[in-house]
């Protein structure tokens, strides 16, 4: 199983999803991000990481409100934001950064 180091790291930019089961806006952000995955899967990987139970990663990124969502380049955080946003917000965002 690939760690998470090791995806961020990867070809691929990745969108990950930093959530919690008891939020309302990470319950409404993840059917848009659900379906951009599918939509993207040549170009991008979706992660979803639950900051309960990786508390550890959440931290090391000072992930401070539920839903924060952030783009990884090679390793590098390429863009952030907290809160919920509308699909094609979110696309947009994420065009400016998959190949």
């Amino acid at each position: 199983m690939e760690t998470f180091k090791e995806i961020i790291n990867g070809d691929k930019p990745v969108l990950v999803d930093f959530f919690a089961t008891w939020c309302g806006p990470c319950k409404a952000m993840s059917p848009i991000i659900e379906s951009l995955a599918q939509e993207l899967k040549e170009q991008l990987r979706v992660l979803k990481i639950d900051i309960d139970k990786n508390q550890t990663v959440a931290d090391q990124f000072r992930v401070q409100a539920v839903p924060t969502l952030m783009i990884f380049k090679k390793g590098e955080v390429v863009w952030r934001n907290a809160g919920g946003m509308d699909k094609l917000t979110l696309l947009q965002q994420i065009k400016k950064y998959i190949d």
